[in-house]
């Protein structure tokens, strides 16, 4: 019984590891959609990797947070040539362990998977709103205007929705 248990949580961690990867993909694409649709001039490819990041100024929030805790490991500021490698890095390993999260929540809690793929795009947004404030990479929730947080919250709900069907379709 104990190893049925094992081998049903390493198959649940892995369809994590799978749909959260999914998931950032999906929430990717809607977040170069509207980059295109703003204007924006870079390939998906380009935008993707993060080819135009080359200093730590230039680096989206995960990049920022990677910054922080580079400089915190290292006890030196990262050189900027770490910047794109680390905003791919720590952007990709945030979805894929929010959705190992999602499988080690599945295997506890098989009971109301509907409202547990509800919940998890708002509990991530959620979660970034409370602690990237802490690090210093956002601002507090309250200064941002309805349509940058309604935007924001629409493509984690893409990536909650997406994460939670392909866990479901794994397992």
């Amino acid at each position: 019984m104990r190893n049925a248990h094992r081998t049903g949580l390493g198959r649940h961690l892995a369809a994590g590891v799978v749909a959260g990867a999914v998931g950032t993909l999906a929430m990717d694409l809607l977040l170069y959609q509207r980059y295109w649709r703003a204007g924006g001039k870079d390939s998906l490819q380009r935008w993707e990797l993060a080819a135009s990041v080359t200093t730590w100024e230039e680096a989206s929030a995960p990049g920022k947070v990677g910054q922080k805790l580079g400089r915190l490991v290292t006890r030196q500021p990262p050189p900027d040539s770490w910047a794109r490698t680390t905003t791919n890095l720590v952007h990709w390993a945030t979805g894929i362990g929010w959705g190992i999260q999602y499988g080690l929540v599945a295997s506890r809690a098989a009971r109301h998977p509907v409202v547990r793929a509800a919940a998890l795009g708002p509990v991530v947004w959620l979660t970034g709103y409370a602690l990237l404030p802490l690090a210093g990479v956002y601002k507090p929730i309250w200064e941002y205007d309805a349509q940058t947080l309604g935007e924001d919250l629409s493509a984690h709900l893409v990536f909650g929705g997406v994460t939670a069907a392909v866990f479901a379709a794994l397992t």
